[in-house]
Protein backbone atom coordinates (compact mmCIF):
# COMPACT_ATOMS: atom_id res chain seq x y z
CA UNK A 1 0.00 0.00 0.00
CA UNK A 2 2.65 2.56 0.63
CA UNK A 3 4.53 1.77 -2.33
CA UNK A 4 1.16 2.36 -3.55
CA UNK A 5 0.92 5.99 -2.49
CA UNK A 6 4.59 6.84 -4.00
CA UNK A 7 3.49 6.04 -7.59
CA UNK A 8 0.04 7.95 -6.75
CA UNK A 9 2.22 11.00 -5.22
CA UNK A 10 4.28 10.86 -8.22
CA UNK A 11 1.06 10.57 -10.99
CA UNK A 12 -0.77 13.77 -8.99
CA UNK A 13 2.42 15.34 -9.37
CA UNK A 14 2.68 14.65 -13.00
CA UNK A 15 -0.43 15.20 -14.10
CA UNK A 16 -1.21 18.65 -11.55
CA UNK A 17 1.82 19.98 -10.85
CA UNK A 18 0.90 19.95 -7.25
CA UNK A 19 3.00 18.98 -4.41
CA UNK A 20 2.93 15.42 -2.91
CA UNK A 21 0.14 14.59 -0.62
CA UNK A 22 -0.25 17.40 2.22
CA UNK A 23 -1.30 14.30 4.64
CA UNK A 24 -1.79 10.58 4.21
CA UNK A 25 -3.28 8.07 6.24
CA UNK A 26 -1.52 4.29 5.06
CA UNK A 27 -3.33 1.18 5.97
CA UNK A 28 -3.80 -2.01 4.80
CA UNK A 29 -7.53 -2.36 3.72
CA UNK A 30 -7.69 1.33 2.41
CA UNK A 31 -6.04 4.39 2.63
CA UNK A 32 -6.18 8.10 1.66
CA UNK A 33 -4.49 11.06 0.49
CA UNK A 34 -5.03 14.99 0.46
CA UNK A 35 -3.73 16.57 -2.51
CA UNK A 36 -3.81 20.68 -2.88
CA UNK A 37 -5.38 21.82 -5.95
CA UNK A 38 -6.63 24.84 -7.88
CA UNK A 39 -9.98 22.56 -9.02
CA UNK A 40 -11.48 19.44 -8.30
CA UNK A 41 -9.94 16.85 -10.61
CA UNK A 42 -12.96 15.80 -13.39
CA UNK A 43 -14.31 12.19 -13.25
CA UNK A 44 -12.41 11.60 -16.63
CA UNK A 45 -9.13 13.03 -14.52
CA UNK A 46 -10.03 10.49 -11.96
CA UNK A 47 -10.38 7.90 -13.82
CA UNK A 48 -6.85 8.60 -15.87
CA UNK A 49 -5.18 8.76 -12.33
CA UNK A 50 -6.28 4.78 -11.67
CA UNK A 51 -4.76 3.77 -15.18
CA UNK A 52 -1.95 5.99 -15.28
CA UNK A 53 -0.74 4.19 -11.48
CA UNK A 54 -1.57 1.20 -12.79
CA UNK A 55 0.23 1.43 -15.94
CA UNK A 56 3.04 1.96 -13.63
CA UNK A 57 1.99 -0.42 -11.34
CA UNK A 58 2.27 -3.44 -14.22
CA UNK A 59 5.61 -1.96 -15.50
CA UNK A 60 7.52 -4.79 -12.81
CA UNK A 61 9.90 -2.15 -11.36
CA UNK A 62 12.03 -2.76 -8.57
CA UNK A 63 11.84 -0.35 -5.52
CA UNK A 64 14.98 0.34 -4.18
CA UNK A 65 16.45 2.10 -1.12
CA UNK A 66 19.73 3.98 -1.14
CA UNK A 67 20.90 6.22 1.94
CA UNK A 68 22.37 9.73 1.02
CA UNK A 69 23.79 12.62 3.03
CA UNK A 70 21.27 15.52 3.30
CA UNK A 71 23.66 17.58 0.73
CA UNK A 72 23.36 15.00 -1.89
CA UNK A 73 19.41 14.99 -2.54
CA UNK A 74 18.80 14.72 -5.95
CA UNK A 75 16.69 18.20 -6.60
CA UNK A 76 13.55 16.13 -7.54
CA UNK A 77 13.00 14.83 -3.49
CA UNK A 78 10.70 17.41 -1.99
CA UNK A 79 12.07 17.46 1.92
CA UNK A 80 9.46 19.92 2.81
CA UNK A 81 8.03 17.50 5.14
CA UNK A 82 10.93 16.30 6.45
CA UNK A 83 11.32 17.14 10.36
CA UNK A 84 13.60 19.35 11.83
CA UNK A 85 15.59 16.81 13.80
CA UNK A 86 15.59 14.29 10.92
CA UNK A 87 19.55 13.13 10.84
CA UNK A 88 22.06 14.22 8.30
CA UNK A 89 21.60 10.63 5.91
CA UNK A 90 18.19 9.98 4.68
CA UNK A 91 16.77 6.87 3.14
CA UNK A 92 15.68 7.63 -0.76
CA UNK A 93 13.08 5.00 -2.14
CA UNK A 94 13.22 4.75 -5.47
CA UNK A 95 10.55 3.45 -7.61
CA UNK A 96 12.32 2.54 -11.13
CA UNK A 97 12.85 5.57 -12.40
CA UNK A 98 9.36 7.01 -11.88
CA UNK A 99 9.71 8.57 -8.14
CA UNK A 100 12.05 8.91 -5.91
CA UNK A 101 11.34 10.28 -2.25
CA UNK A 102 12.47 9.98 1.42
CA UNK A 103 10.90 7.66 3.13
CA UNK A 104 11.43 5.44 6.46
CA UNK A 105 7.95 3.18 5.72
CA UNK A 106 7.91 -0.58 4.81
CA UNK A 107 7.68 -0.94 0.49
CA UNK A 108 7.51 -3.67 -1.74
CA UNK A 109 10.50 -4.94 -3.65
CA UNK A 110 9.11 -4.65 -7.24
CA UNK A 111 5.72 -3.01 -8.26
CA UNK A 112 4.39 -6.47 -9.28
CA UNK A 113 3.70 -7.23 -5.67
CA UNK A 114 1.05 -3.92 -5.30
CA UNK A 115 -1.68 -5.75 -7.06
CA UNK A 116 -4.52 -3.55 -8.56
CA UNK A 117 -4.84 -0.18 -7.64
CA UNK A 118 -8.69 1.02 -7.43
CA UNK A 119 -9.85 4.47 -6.13
CA UNK A 120 -12.66 4.11 -3.99
CA UNK A 121 -13.80 7.17 -3.16
CA UNK A 122 -12.87 11.47 -3.79
CA UNK A 123 -14.42 14.49 -2.43
CA UNK A 124 -13.42 18.09 -2.94
CA UNK A 125 -13.23 20.80 0.03
CA UNK A 126 -13.15 24.26 -1.80
CA UNK A 127 -10.18 27.01 -0.20
CA UNK A 128 -11.60 29.40 2.58
CA UNK A 129 -10.00 32.06 0.51
CA UNK A 130 -9.64 32.98 -3.17
CA UNK A 131 -6.42 32.11 -4.56
CA UNK A 132 -5.58 29.32 -2.28
CA UNK A 133 -6.00 25.56 -3.60
CA UNK A 134 -8.50 23.64 -2.15
CA UNK A 135 -8.41 19.73 -0.68
CA UNK A 136 -9.37 16.95 -3.08
CA UNK A 137 -9.03 13.60 -0.54
CA UNK A 138 -8.77 10.18 -2.39
CA UNK A 139 -9.33 6.89 -1.12
CA UNK A 140 -7.53 3.84 -2.38
CA UNK A 141 -7.40 0.06 -2.22
CA UNK A 142 -5.64 -2.48 -3.48
CA UNK A 143 -7.43 -5.99 -5.06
Amino acid sequence: MHTAEHILNQTMVRMFGCPRSRNAHIERKKSKCDYLLNAAPTEAQVAEIEAKVNEVIQQHLDVTVEYVDRDHVPPEVDLSKLPDDASATLRLIRVGDYDTCACAGTHVQNTSEIGTFKIISHDWTPAESPNTPGTWRVRFKLG
